[in-house]
């Protein structure tokens, strides 16, 4: 399981630097700056990245036998800035304490 979460791990910090990235954008976009650039650079790349992501949490919540409830906090994670981050900390904090030592 320590290789599933490091997965895990890795994606979920990538997922959420981009989603910080895509909001940075998203500002510059519709403010009077009117730069969409970034924003629409990010977006697909955040996405494709997220589709990973959810593989990846999805593989992460089969192997621990968590409660649908932690499934659909780990999706939320990766659409809320800054939330990947504080949710990725909880997850593998629990997740090594349900592993053997």
């Amino acid at each position: 399981m320590e290789a599933a979460l490091n997965r895990y791990r890795v994606m979920a910090n990538v997922v959420g630097v981009a989603l910080v990235l895509l909001a940075v954008g998203m500002v510059l976009k519709y403010t009077p700056i009117g730069w969409p650039l970034m924003a629409n650079t990010v977006a697909p790349i955040h996405g494709a990245l997220y589709m990973i992501y959810l593989v990846l949490a999805f593989d992460m919540w089969r192997r621990t036998g968590w409660p649908p409830a932690k499934m659909v906090i780990m999706v939320l994670a990766g659409v809320v800035p800054f939330m990947t981050f504080v949710v990725e900390r909880k997850v593998v904090r629990e997740a090594r304490e349900l592993s053997p030592a």
